[in-house]
């Protein structure tokens, strides 16, 4: 953990799931607790799109996670800094994550959306691109150029520079940056990525260490290394291994880990398995860009004690609702004369107060208040399972729980009564 200031950062293992490295705990940061296991919203820009900070806090997100990123492009980690941090900035009471900008240097390098699995379709190209989109970012061995998706405009991100500005925006848990391969990408490729990812992360450290000493009036920020490897054991493993050894020049450690990357979703948990294997049970594992109930599931019994996701108020957007018996849209036809709540069994704000048919109508008449209800209830809907999850762990019964929420779960439905 880091020397200066560190006891404003800590993490404490609770209730563990016999057998396997799942486990409860309780993260301690300067802006409060984070129960595990705990889903954190994101929050790209500094706001999760449509709903209001203080809503977030009312349907139980113990933190949010924002995107280094967007914020220096807009408005500026140093406008962010000047208005106190990022908590104050967006009037969120709680904790915060920042990611590094290490996914934006995969997604603005081929052009793929933000997902944690892809299929490996026996294709391995080292110059992969997604069809239709142009190459706009650069990896060397330094860091990554690029040009900004709102203007053009060149920038250069490394290591310091990323520390820099996570820094600047002043959330609770940074991470490291790093780069996030694709699965087309060749072993070679993967081996060439995975010292380069180390080498940051060694500077990474450094800077940290660096700038946690120069600005002590500001609170502790905690920073994890972020595992890459694909979908290769060894590689994960020495990425594990690697990553717990390294040192800041004044001895600071990472203070957690994230588990990174792309990977075929069937591969989830044994991937998150073979980090866990490697990495110190004193400190937590954030795993990047998860959030479907069965995902969700299986990254907790192996050993993911935090995970974020933009998915639940990004299909909310496009009218896709949660319910326990699996994902429907709420915008088709059998829905306009429905006068029933979303899901009967939800406490969140919308289904206390709105009906399908209002909501069906929102989204045909393209009012804004549609996304704010139909986000409000899916993000509700992702906490509450993880809280679930949670009090599962802590009463003895995960496996009774799972195996009753994920027998009646069956993916994608035309609506919860079928």
């Amino acid at each position: 953990m880091g020397t200066v200031a560190a006891s404003e950062f800590s993490f404490k293992v609770g209730t563990r799931i016999d057998g396997q490295h799942g486990r409860s705990g309780l993260i301690s940061t300067p802006h409060g607790d984070i129960a595990t296991p705990a889903f954190i919203p994101v929050g790209t820009k500094a706001t999760v799109k449509a709903v209001l900070p203080e809503t977030m806090k009312d349907l139980g997100s113990q933190a949010l996670l924002a995107n280094a990123y967007h914020l220096y492009l807009q408005p500026g980690s140093d406008i962010v800094d000047e208005a106190g941090g990022l908590s104050k900035f967006m009037n969120w009471p709680g904790p915060t994550f920042t990611d590094s900008g290490g996914f934006q240097v995969m997604s603005l390098g081929v052009g793929f959306k933000k997902v944690l699995a892809m299929e490996a379709v026996g294709v391995q190209d080292d110059d992969v691109i997604a069809k239709g989109k142009e190459r706009l970012a650069h990896v060397d061995d330094d860091g990554v150029t690029f040009r900004s998706h709102l203007d053009g405009s060149r920038h250069r991100f490394t290591p310091e520079v990323s520390m820099g500005i996570q820094h600047q925006l002043g959330a609770d848990i940074m991470f490291a940056f790093d780069e996030l391969t694709t699965l087309m990408n060749t072993r070679g490729y993967q081996e060439e990525s995975l010292e380069r990812t180390r080498l940051w992360a060694q500077r990474c450290l450094d800077e940290h260490e660096r700038l946690t000493a120069a600005r002590s009036h500001r609170p502790y920020q905690a920073l994890f290394g972020v595992l890459q490897g694909a979908q290769y054991e060894d590689l994960r493993r020495k990425a594990s291994r690697d990553l717990e050894a390294l040192r800041g020049a004044g001895g600071t450690e990472f203070d957690g880990y994230g588990i990174g990357g792309a990977l075929e979703k069937h591969n989830l948990g044994t991937i998150v398995g073979w980090c866990c294997d490697e990495l110190p049970e004193h400190k937590p594992r954030h795993m990047l860009g998860i959030s479907e109930p069965e995902d969700v599931f299986v990254a907790v019994e192996n050993g993911a004690d935090t995970f974020d996701c933009v998915n639940p108020s990004r299909v909310a957007r496009n009218a896709a609702m949660y319910v326990d018996k699996g994902r429907f849209n709420i915008n088709t036809a059998r829905f306009k004369r429905d006068f029933t709540p979303i899901d009967e069994t939800c406490d969140c704000y919308t289904c206390a107060n709105y009906t399908r048919a209002y909501i069906h109508h929102l989204f045909k008449a393209k009012e804004m208040l549609a996304s704010t209800l139909c986000t409000i209830h899916n993000e509700r809907f992702t906490v509450r399972l993880v809280d679930r999850i949670r009090e599962s762990i802590d009463g003895g019964y995960f496996q009774d729980y799972k195996t009753e929420f994920l027998g009646q779960w069956r993916g994608r439905v035309k609506s919860p009564e079928d």
